[in-house]
């Protein structure tokens, strides 16, 4: 039989980096106290009214630029009904019809066999970007038996980034998530911290055989870690194939991922778009946008949204900080995303690089062998080092001057991480590492260990 090709798509969702929420002037807040940041649209008392939140779209505008889409100047809002606790008004406002950005492409690069000199670059296509409310959070306490609904992410601004099946494993996925989480930190238009549920994702998993339509996909459920994507999407896809090969069916249904189990287990049947009932939104017009060719003259700038403005303002994106990075550096193009996906490193390696007469190259050998691996095993950031780029700066300077050795250096450097504050001439000096230049000098240390080894000495002459 012909193998098995695994079929991967994405949605993903970011919560818009923004003051206020998408349709009320609440405000947005990670861990405030439950309940506390609630307006009456949100809890949807009866007669409250949506009023858009400017600075949501722009967001969304610059992230599909960034994305290479196509963004629609007319677009529509639409009500999404289910019901649940968190779902006050029983609907959520979203745009399923005509979205505010469709038609983008985002391209990712990956290692092959986990070697960093072997870079592959990939395409994902972007259906399509469209901006929704977030629903409240039930939290359940099983001690009392019973749920607490906190409404304060209620009606927060989300982006929808819904990725096409072009992807066929759970590495792909993670690598396409981590550019996309780059690209929405550089533009601002999202925080994007997984961990405080900022970029959640939703994995569409299926698999067939070559030249057979596609398999019936599962889709695994809010998926909080990039680490968690990778290894809920292999999972899965195994677990798919076993189910085939042993004459059983897959099931068209919603999964979550445990991830102490390292499992997906099942949740629900998958709703259909006729379960959602699907209607336009009658509070709110159709959202129009501008360019420098639409905007009447007499409008005023404060009140509309113009692309062209925007795309003007873009910063400069990952892959054209990489670029610049190896342009100006001569480092090699794999030390170049080492520096961009750990937050904090490009700038850490640039201030080095300031304070040494060490050529690049050789500085980002320390940061990415050295101070890295010892970042890495202490589970710390590199804001949290306790070597900061002025002393680790310091210190290869003493390096490229010959003071001490390469090996004296990593001595230096063990007890840099101590953090008490001492420099690195002073743990020469106490240590004793520097390099002896005076021969004379080295004659006697050298006389003073064979005079202490004399039957040492005796055997080797002896031999």
């Amino acid at each position: 039989l012909a193998p098995w090709v695994p079929v991967v798509g994405l949605e993903i969702h970011a919560q818009i980096s923004s003051n206020s929420k998408l349709f009320s002037a609440s405000q947005v807040q990670f861990a405030a106290p439950p309940n506390s940041l609630v307006s009456f649209f949100d809890a949807s008392l009866p007669g409250t009214l949506p009023v858009l939140n400017r600075r949501c779209v722009e967001a969304a505008v610059m992230t599909g630029l960034a994305l290479n889409c196509s963004i629609n100047k007319r677009s529509l809002f639409d009500r999404k009904h289910y019901f649940y606790a968190d779902l006050p008004a029983g609907y959520q406002i979203t745009q399923q019809r005509v979205p505010i950005a469709v038609n983008g492409s985002l391209s990712y690069s990956l290692c092959i066999d986990n070697k960093m000199s072997q870079m592959v670059t990939r395409t994902v296509r972007i259906k399509q970007i469209q901006l929704e409310q977030d629903s409240g959070k039930s939290l359940h306490d099983d001690t009392r038996s019973q749920t607490l609904v906190d409404l304060n992410r209620a009606g927060v601004g989300l982006m929808e980034v819904v990725m096409e099946p072009d992807m066929c494993c759970g590495e792909e996925a993670a690598a396409a998530v981590r550019e996309l989480q780059l690209i929405l930190q550089t533009l601002g238009s999202s925080q994007a911290v997984m961990a405080e549920g900022q970029l959640r994702v939703d994995a569409n998993v299926s698999v067939h055989h070559p030249g057979e339509p596609y398999g019936v996909r599962t889709e695994v459920k809010n998926i909080n870690s990039i680490r968690f994507l990778a290894k809920a999407v292999d999972y899965e896809i195994q677990r798919q194939i076993e189910e085939l090969e042993n004459g059983r069916t897959i099931l068209n249904e919603t999964r979550a991922f445990d991830s102490k189990l390292g499992c997906t287990v099942p949740m629900r049947d998958k709703e259909g778009e006729q379960d959602y009932r699907f209607m336009p939104e009658p509070n709110l017009p159709p959202l129009i946008l501008y360019d420098a060719e639409s905007l009447p003259a007499n409008m005023d700038h404060q009140q509309v949204v113009n692309i062209d403005w925007i795309h003007e303002r873009l910063p400069d994106l990952p892959s054209v900080k990489r670029a610049k990075l190896v342009e100006q550096y001569g480092i090699l193009p794999e030390h170049s995303f080492t520096l961009l996906n750990e937050d904090g490193l490009m700038e850490f390696f640039e201030n080095t690089v300031k304070q040494t007469q060490m050529k690049p190259r050789k500085v980002i050998g320390w940061i990415l062998n050295d101070l890295l691996s010892y970042l890495k095993k202490h589970s710390l950031t590199v804001k949290e080092s306790p070597v900061s780029s002025l002393l680790l700066g310091d210190l290869l300077n003493l390096l490229e001057r010959k003071d001490i050795t390469a090996a004296a250096a990593k001595q230096v450097l063990a007890e840099l991480w101590k953090g008490e504050g001492k420099s690195p001439l002073e743990i020469i000096k106490e240590k004793k590492l520097e390099v002896i230049q005076d021969h004379k000098e080295l004659e006697q240390i050298c006389q003073a260990v064979i005079d202490g080894h004399e039957n040492e000495v005796i055997m080797v002459v002896l031999g």
